[in-house]
């Protein structure tokens, strides 16, 4: 692979990330009267979102903006950066109206649109879609956005991002089909790639989403925050077997599921007196349900029963994907329920970004899972999809109001120091396995950095992580498929590496980070961001930083 075997197109915003809230991004930044195009390997973990946050006050007219605002920073335990909360509160319902301008059908009935209530939040706010909200909306916005004309690159990998001194001014990605590289020249570049990937060995992360976003913008000169806030979705589908991995709605739990343990108790009363599963965020939902597993109140495989048999059938067969999937795995649902444990979710921390979605970095924006900052220690449920659909497309206006072209005088330089970034490491045959290596790094992640740590723990992942990150250095890369393993095992021990160490730096304990050590929340010491930032040496950098 050399910069003459690299093919080259332009356009002046590019997406990288094919989940909602880069389409958002895409879309806004299109109909805004930029060239746009997109490249990404996948839909990521959009097609699985289940309803999104909008406070349109539909079921309850006391819900607004300002409630909104006030439920994310009490769920993130005041962690949140302000500027954020501010941005996606005051423009969620613009945003969803420039949806419905789309076509997405969101479900309604003769008075109006309907919302769910979903745990963390004080209002029913979450509007959904029976078939499944991600899948129905991603299949409007890809149509419309193939309409538009925004230019899509399926099937890519994002290999390294092109640099001219301290900007990004386009990526570099590769086709694994074909071995095809492609440099896309671009006035600016939005990362839109999710979150942490496959790190943890119960997850919920698709297998395209690798950890990418947070190695490439560390690479570039941005900051990452928040990264120790690794959020477990607490009631994720082990048996049936066939729905491994899905995550059964909180809302349902709204709508009259009960969690019991294998003695058949409604255990959640024991650690929320009045209100049992609902009205609890999801992070302390998780730390509940993992403590009857520790103590010894689970089933043998070490899950809890989510008892949809007492949900009213009318509103159990509201939840249409779930009913039909738990059905095709021979599951009915009125008469049985599934069994579940908390798996990794999402990552509460990210790309550090101000409310136009810009890094800090000339050209670079991030938005989505990628960027840290808008859920600060833990995330309501529901305000995935809220992000997703509000910043995006916030990020993709401001992104074309930029408006500017790459100012490039020697295009091959930009190009090979990018294949030089994407080729980094000294290969040595026979270092080891990419699938051996990943597995190595979610046995290290599960023990280590889960729902609860301890600094014995931390250290003993850091040490182990660091070792694993010298020998995905040496993995080798004389093709393509191997470059595309070495780098990725290359980032996904970097980025595990950085949550361990931020883990072990606080020394509290708050939101979805839970320390057995330090089990007290230390607002005096800790109402502040631990932050990544990679100096001209190489070396990682951890900083305190002050909340926005």
């Amino acid at each position: 692979m050399t910069p003459r075997d690299i093919e080259v197109a332009e356009v002046d915003i590019l997406v990288l990330g094919g989940g909602i809230a880069g389409y958002r991004a895409a879309i806004a930044a299109r109909e805004a009267g930029a060239r746009v195009g997109q490249a990404y390997l996948a839909r990521g973990a959009s097609p699985y979102i289940i309803g999104a946050n909008v406070p349109l006050g539909a079921v309850d007219p006391r819900d607004a903006p300002e409630q909104y605002a006030t439920d994310m920073l009490e769920g993130g335990y005041h962690l949140n950066d302000r500027r954020l909360v501010k941005a996606l509160a005051e423009n969620a319902v613009a945003s969803f109206e420039d949806l419905v301008r789309l076509g997405i059908p969101f479900a309604r009935d003769e008075r109006g649109y309907r919302q769910r209530h979903l745990s963390g939040n004080r209002y029913p706010r979450s509007v959904y879609i029976p078939e499944g909200l991600g899948k129905v909306m991603l299949e409007h916005l890809v149509r419309h956005a193939e309409a538009i004309g925004v230019s899509a690159w399926s099937g890519y990998r994002v290999v390294a991002l092109l640099r001219d001194n301290s900007a990004v001014v386009g990526a570099l990605l590769a086709d694994r089909r074909t071995g095809q590289l492609l440099a896309v020249h671009a006035g600016s570049v939005l990362l839109a790639m999710g979150g942490i990937g496959q790190l943890y060995h119960d997850s919920t992360y698709p297998a395209d989403v690798a950890a990418d976003a947070y190695a490439l913008a560390l690479e570039a000169g941005a900051t990452l925050i928040d990264m120790e806030f690794v959020q477990f979705e607490p009631v994720v589908v082990v048996e049936p077997s066939d729905c491994r991995g899905m995550e059964m709605p909180t809302a349902m739990l709204g709508d009259g599921a009960h969690l019991l343990n294998a003695k058949g108790e409604r255990f959640m009363f024991r650690y929320n007196p009045e209100y049992g599963e609902r009205q609890i965020e999801k992070a302390r939902m998780s730390l509940c349900i993992q403590q009857e597993i520790d103590e010894g109140r689970a089933f043998p495989d070490g899950t809890v029963l989510f008892d949809t048999t007492v949900v009213p059938p009318e509103k159990l067969e509201s939840y249409v994907s779930h009913c039909r999937r738990l059905r095709n795995a021979g599951l009915e649902p009125r008469t049985q329920g599934a069994r579940v444990r908390p798996a990794a979710h999402s990552e509460m921390g990210g790309i550090s970004i101000d409310a136009d979605g810009w890094t800090g970095v000339p050209g670079l924006y991030a938005v989505g899972e990628a960027s840290g900052g808008v859920h600060g220690a833990s995330r309501l449920a529901g305000n995935g999809g809220g992000e997703t659909i509000a910043m995006g497309w916030l990020v993709g206006r401001a992104m074309a109001a930029q408006g500017r072209n790459p100012q490039v005088s020697d295009w091959n330089r930009v190009h090979a120091e990018a294949l030089d970034m994407f080729l980094a490491g000294q290969s040595r045959k026979g270092a080891g396995e990419v699938d051996q290596i990943k597995q190595a790094i979610r046995a290290i992640m599960s023990a280590s950095a889960g729902l609860f740590r301890t600094a014995e723990g931390l250290r003993k992942g850091l040490e182990e992580m660091t070792r694993l990150s010298r020998v995905a250095e040496e993995l080798p890369r004389e093709t393509l498929d191997e470059a595309l393993g070495a780098r990725s095992c290359r980032n996904m021990t970097l980025v595990a590496g950085l949550i361990l160490q931020a883990a072990l730096a606080r020394t509290e304990s708050r939101g979805a980070h839970q320390r057995r050590d330090y089990p007290d929340r230390d607002d005096s010491s800790w109402l502040k961001h631990i932050g990544f930032r990679r100096e001209e040496t190489g070396r990682v950098r951890m900083d305190l930083l002050a909340l926005q």
